[in-house]
């Protein structure tokens, strides 16, 4: 990690301890690049909607709604108890990056898509990710809502758009909302790479396919009308706590998985590679990449400036780092430990941030530097408007 990172992103996280206020007046202070900002473009008066795909980092409960299992549901205390007193099926202790993105852009927060149906006017956007998806139909088939599933029901929404504001009013509500994605880890979990598909490609080719589908969902989006889109790369997911839990298990020190993490390298670069060919290829494309994995990686590296006592263990579960999958004993072991400070934990259970941690994500993705998040922040894309 270079210098010129650590020194960013501590001045960011020293931000995260003043009012938001601050901290747009502190990140004013760096350096972006010249088309980071596009002021002629911005009319305020058009509030933008927010759109959501996605996996258990920002899954709201659709889960509540499907018929699956309990390991890919999270609507069972303790989870919740730290904001909302009440397990809402975040896999979290409390709120995840989509409800503070919300708050700082002004808006409701953006309830799950299955749970809201046809009833709800959806001028404020919806949110279709699912825990346990994936980019891939063959990641947990059955059992999730995948990213081809969530793209129809995003279809369905913009039908009742069009049939609730008209032509005119829906185009607007789609061309100026913010269309956010983090999905991909799970296409890499231990369980995907052991199935028959992995195993039938190269390490390049496979994830050549999972980023594939990502852009290829955003290219979608565009043709709908959406122009103003976030995506997350991929955290090192070998070093959550289950990963150092089976590393202990198979004769270890508690190590990183190394082939997961070399997956997720080789994901980032290539979607970040694809992200800058969109922006060339289309008109009108504009998008924010948070490089979560630098931040983490950076977390990991300095606990303690950031607010964190445990990095590496989670704060509800059991067994080494709290790495078993036992969170609220009702995924097939009853027995579970849970922290007395779920703000001292960067994860929750084995395999998830604590809403600590998913606000320290937000703040960045709303307000960071060039360096963490660019070419734009979503401050800056939500203050971008087009007019239809």
């Amino acid at each position: 990690m270079t210098k010129e990172f650590r020194i960013k992103l501590n001045l960011a996280n020293s931000c995260i301890q003043l009012s938001l206020a601050a901290v747009l007046v502190v990140l004013a202070s760096l350096t972006f690049p010249s088309d980071c900002f596009h002021h002629d473009d911005h009319h305020p008066e058009i509030t933008a909607a927010l759109f959501v795909f996605g996996d258990s980092l920002i899954d709201p409960g659709n889960n509540n709604y499907i018929n699956t299992s309990t390991p890919f549901q999270a609507n069972f205390p303790p989870y919740g108890e730290s904001f909302f007193k009440y397990p809402s099926g975040r896999f979290c202790d409390g709120r995840v990056i989509p409800d503070f993105i919300a708050e700082y852009a002004k808006l409701p927060f953006i309830p799950p898509y299955l749970q809201i149906g046809y009833q709800y006017q959806l001028a404020y956007g919806s949110n279709f990710a699912s825990a346990g998806a994936g980019a891939l139909v063959e990641t947990f088939p059955g059992f999730v809502i995948n990213l081809k599933q969530q793209l129809w029901y995003f279809n369905e929404a913009e039908k009742q758009l069009r049939s609730n504001l008209g032509k005119t009013g829906a185009e607007r509500i789609l061309s100026n909302s913010v269309y956010f994605f983090s999905i991909g880890g799970n296409d890499y979990t231990t369980d995907s790479r052991t199935s028959g598909i992995y195993k039938s490609f190269t390490p390049e080719d496979y994830v050549a396919m999972v980023v594939g589908n990502i852009t290829a969902a955003v290219e979608e989006i565009y043709k709908k009308g959406g122009r103003k889109f976030g995506v997350l790369n991929l955290p090192p997911l070998g070093c959550i706590p289950v990963y150092r839990a089976a590393d202990l298990a198979a004769g270890g020190t508690g190590e990183c998985n190394g082939e997961i993490t070399a997956l997720v390298k080789l994901h980032n670069v290539l979607l970040s590679k694809k992200l800058e060919h969109l922006q060339k290829q289309l008109k009108g494309f504009r998008y924010s990449y948070f490089d979560i994995f630098a931040v983490v990686d950076e977390i990991f590296d300095n606990p303690s400036k950031y607010g964190f006592k445990e990095v590496k263990s989670g704060c509800c579960g059991s067994g080494p780092f709290r790495g078993a999958d036992s969170c609220g004993g009702k995924r097939g072991i009853k027995e579970y430990e849970l922290c007395d400070n779920p703000q001292d934990y960067f994860s929750f259970d084995s395999g998830h941030p604590t809403q600590a941690a998913n606000q320290l994500f937000a703040k960045l993705i709303w307000a960071g530097p060039a360096n963490i998040t660019g070419p734009y922040n979503l401050k800056s894309l939500f203050q971008i408007s087009f007019v239809t």
